[in-house]
């Protein structure tokens, strides 16, 4: 059995704020992920949350997208989810939160012209 594998880590550009995420995005990891991706507004920067190596999300894990979202709506700042791997994909299509959410292919379109 492995360690834990699920990951965060933050990249801080000039022009934005990345949070990649790595494994199971599900309840027993949700806080961690929401803190993660809320603190990165403090540089009042775009952000973007890169979900290629995200294997699994719940309802938890969206419900700290969509906050995430919010917080950008409500400071005015850029979010997109980057590259999400299909598993992901198929979860926001379902739900319909791929007309909700910005989604790019990469983290230099995030701060590209819209």
């Amino acid at each position: 059995m492995t360690a834990n594998p699920n990951e965060i880590l933050r990249e801080d550009a000039s022009g934005q704020v990345l949070i990649r995420l790595r494994g199971e995005v599900d309840l027993s990891w949700t806080q961690d992920v929401r803190r993660a991706v809320l603190a990165a507004f403090d540089a009042g920067k775009p952000v973007g949350i890169d979900l290629s190596a995200v294997d699994y999300i719940d309802s938890s894990g969206i419900a700290a997208l969509v906050e995430g979202l919010q917080k950008a709506r409500a400071q005015g700042l850029g979010f997109a989810l980057v590259a999400p791997s299909a598993a992901v994909r198929a979860v926001l299509e379902l739900a319909r939160l791929d007309q909700v959410f910005k989604i790019v292919a990469n983290a230099a379109a995030l701060t590209a012209p819209a």
